[in-house]
């Protein structure tokens, strides 16, 4: 495979590349707000940075229960790195390698670092007034907060004047995006977040619907306050999303995988969204690569439309120019292979 993959380093020059799908940053780093620093308060939360962490990577509210798990809620610190305080905040960093193997011995699916990027239209509604929240605004910050807590890579939009009219009630709560999927294409990100959240007698509560591709979730949440509100929708997001990316070690099965248009920098986002799948690259063929993986079709579809490829039509069999040729038998199709183009 090395083989392979130098010979194609050195087939293409680096372009630009315009897929959507991020790396999470910090992903088995968790924050715990601490009463102080006694050694009670900071066993306790080192089990909620635990079970935040099993839910950031599993996006399985339950999962972090399992009975598996148990010694691990009984000492967390088997697979902790370092931690340490910042104000208020007990800093908690995993040590990616022991917790993902001791999740999977658990046989909890796990997603990868590599997850879909959210545009995120959030309105702010109270008895004086209406605001969309935007990038840099005060505002943005428990968002930006409770995306990162649940493992979501989000986007505000500017919030200028065009975007503040836009985003009114009525369409942040339609069962289609309409005018906002036009609004969002200059953010290049792969979900819309259309979030309509009011406040009353001083708690909060909001409508949200989430558009992928063709798929759309919606859902309500409340909260104590903004923060408590923002981290609800987020941990639901991540809930709703999970099912599609998770791998679950012996669910796949053998694919074989065919990606046409691919150049050197395609070929380093192909491996990374990739990476959870096993993917082994086989052959390259100018811009045509082939792997091998281990997932289901689903989710590998799913995983593939973050970098923007289309799947192509099962190749028909060439007809035959002469007439008295006799018919080519039946063509069909493998199961096993897939073939996607940009």
């Amino acid at each position: 495979m090395r083989l392979i993959a130098h010979a194609f380093l050195l087939c293409f020059t680096l372009l630009g590349l315009s897929a959507h799908a991020e790396t999470v940053n910090n992903l088995y780093q968790v924050r715990e707000t601490v009463a102080s620093q006694q050694p009670e308060e900071r066993n306790q939360a080192l089990v909620r940075a635990l079970e935040t962490l099993v839910l950031r990577l599993s996006g399985d509210p339950k999962a972090a229960q399992s009975p598996a798990l148990e010694a691990v809620r009984k000492d967390p610190q088997q697979l902790i790195s370092q931690y340490g305080y910042e104000g208020q905040e007990l800093v908690v960093d995993f040590d990616p390698v022991t917790t993902e193997r001791t999740l999977r011995q658990a046989g909890i699916p796990l997603w990868s670092a590599n997850r879909p990027a959210i545009l995120a239209w959030w309105l702010n509604r109270s008895s004086q007034s209406n605001s969309l929240v935007g990038d840099g605004q005060e505002a943005a910050a428990p968002l930006r907060h409770a995306a990162e807590n649940r493992g979501l890579p989000l986007r505000l939009p500017l919030a200028d004047l065009d975007e503040q009219l836009l985003a009114t009630p009525e369409q942040l709560t339609s069962a289609q995006p309409g005018a906002l999927t036009q609004a969002s294409e200059r953010y290049d990100a792969d979900a819309l977040l259309a979030v309509d959240a009011s406040e009353a007698d001083g708690k909060w509560q909001a409508q949200w619907r989430l558009w992928l591709g063709d798929s759309r979730e919606q859902g309500a949440a409340e909260g104590a306050d903004s923060a408590a509100l923002a981290d609800a929708v987020m941990a639901a997001v991540s809930q709703r999303l999970a099912p599609r990316f998770v791998v679950a070690l012996g669910a796949g099965q053998d694919l074989q995988l065919e990606v046409q248009g691919a150049d050197l920098a395609r070929y380093a986002e192909l491996s990374r969204l990739l990476e959870p799948f096993g993917a082994r690259l086989i052959k390259v063929d100018g811009d045509r690569l082939e792997y091998r993986v281990n997932a289901s079709p689903e989710q590998l579809r799913a995983q593939l439309a973050l970098a923007g490829l289309q799947e192509a039509a099962p190749e028909a069999p060439a007809a035959s120019s002469d007439p008295q040729a006799a018919p080519a038998p039946q063509v069909v199709p493998r199961n096993n292979l897939l073939r996607f183009h940009w």
